[in-house]
């Protein structure tokens, strides 16, 4: 026995033993912590989350924006016969004779006009140019810069660039980066401070609080709208890094790793060559002339005898031996994105690749990323982007009213990571060092953060020892 063993009696009038304190919770030692980084990196990178928010909501408005700016191009009454598309790219082609026709994206509901893309060198840098021909007549709708797989047009292509670098480049590429690097960690970090704050009803936790306009009502708003898009603010976080310039190329190279590589169709078979995938064992043909082409139309009723059925597809025109690549388009619920590669000479299918054959990643990072284009379950997904912007910008100015409420008071102390008990502070500190390599931007600004944090706290140690020696 020992001699706090309480099956053994206390010798009388020995002092009894002083009370052992009580052993403090991993998330209590933690708490301080994560208080001072979600308020300290907060106020310093929240400029930052804002614009990328507002920009943001923009972009998510941006959809609708443009089929009423660009009517005129997009939509045209409809009629009873559609034109051959062979026929359409003739009409674009005749409407600007120095393009070279790339893509054809027939319409895919009625009343849309097609859109002939071709590379053109009065075409802005990175954009084609898109001729719009109405299906029915054969009208040239006008001819407007397309940009990207989506096919923004001019005021969603600007809009766009403002929320990915600003229109600054390099510069606004890594504002980008930083945005989206610091945002999981003060959604997850407010999420462990708002669970673990007192509160005397549950409601509280969902629901912010009524009253009297006061901090302490600012911050359940705060808390409780944030615990709402925690998870939305979370995706975007993940899918707006996947194609940054840093981080991006890590993230890549370990999906890859995983095996969750995007896998990508073989149309590089020459025309009338067949190859290894040529129409999937029909075996060696004879090659047909260099000069023959079966034309788009043909193309496409090829790839719809492969099994593509959606009236949302995109056609690319052969260049440089390659065939014809049909692509499904669709990518709202239930997504329609297979493709099929098309001899040119021919007809025959040189390749198949099924949207159900893309590894589980794959297909993830594929839907991670239309959902923050916003393309992904069309008008609804829109909204969603804008409720989050609008949110996120909320909360942005819920928390700088916090701080200037409390402006007159002292800080959150400083310090704290002394507080944190060495068996909680290395596993930390590790996991810090490897989450700041994976991400740059944020290991980077991260240690910016602690050398401040070290200065200041050398500096409130300094004036201490001035007042007590005076």
């Amino acid at each position: 026995m020992t001699i706090d063993d309480p099956a053994r009696p206390e010798t009388a009038g020995a002092p009894a033993p002083p009370p052992r304190p009580a052993p403090r919770s991993a998330l209590r030692s933690l708490r301080p912590l994560l208080l001072r980084l979600h308020f300290t990196a907060g106020l310093l990178v929240a400029p930052f989350l804002l614009v990328a928010a507002l920009s943001g909501l923009l972009y998510a408005l941006s959809f609708q924006a443009e089929k009423l700016v660009y009517a005129h191009e997009l939509e045209v009454p409809a009629g009873d016969t559609v034109l051959p598309l062979d026929r359409q790219v003739g009409i674009a082609r005749e409407a600007n004779p120095d393009g070279t026709v790339t893509a054809v994206w027939p319409g895919a509901e009625p009343g849309a006009t097609t859109r002939v893309l071709m590379a053109d060198p009065d075409a802005p840098e990175g954009t084609s140019l898109a001729v719009f021909v109405d299906p029915y007549t054969g009208d040239v709708r006008g001819q407007l810069p397309s940009y990207g797989s989506s096919g923004a047009l001019p005021l969603r292509t600007w809009i766009d660039g403002l929320h990915r670098d600003l229109h600054l480049g390099e510069p606004g590429r890594i504002y980008s980066e930083l945005a989206a690097s610091w945002l999981w960690v003060l959604v997850l970090g407010g999420l462990v401070l708002w669970f673990a704050r007192r509160r005397t009803r549950r409601r509280a936790l969902l629901l912010p609080e009524g009253g009297p306009k006061s901090r302490r009502r600012t911050l359940s708003w705060h808390g409780s709208v944030g615990l709402w898009a925690a998870l939305g603010l979370l995706l975007l976080s993940a899918t707006g890094l996947t194609w940054s310039q840093y981080a991006g190329e890590n993230i890549g190279t370990l999906q890859d790793r995983l095996g969750g590589a995007t896998p990508t169709l073989s149309a590089g078979a020459p025309a009338g060559a067949g190859g290894e995938h040529a129409g999937h064992g029909a075996g060696h043909r004879p090659a047909a002339p260099a000069t023959a082409d079966i034309g788009v139309d043909r193309a496409v009723a090829a790839a719809r005898a492969a099994g593509l059925d959606s009236s949302w597809i995109a056609v690319t025109l052969p260049s440089g031996g390659s065939g014809y690549v049909v692509k499904e388009t669709d990518k709202q619920f239930p997504l329609a994105l297979d493709q099929v590669a098309v001899d040119p000479a021919d007809g025959t299918v040189l390749d198949r690749l099924a949207f159900d054959e893309y590894p589980l990643l794959a297909k993830l990072t594929r839907i991670g990323i239309d959902a923050h284009m916003g393309v992904f379950l069309g008008l609804f997904n829109q909204l969603v982007l804008a409720a989050l912007a609008l949110a996120l910008s909320l909360m942005i100015l819920w928390g700088y009213r916090m701080w200037w409420l409390r402006r007159p008071r002292r800080p959150v102390g400083r310090g704290v990571w002394g507080k944190v008990p060495v068996t909680l502070l290395l596993p930390l500190a590790a996991a810090v060092a490897l989450i700041g390599w994976f991400l740059p931007l944020l290991g980077a600004s991260l240690l910016l953060l602690l050398a401040a944090e070290l200065v200041l706290a050398l500096v409130g140690r300094a004036r201490t020892r001035r007042t007590t020696v005076s």
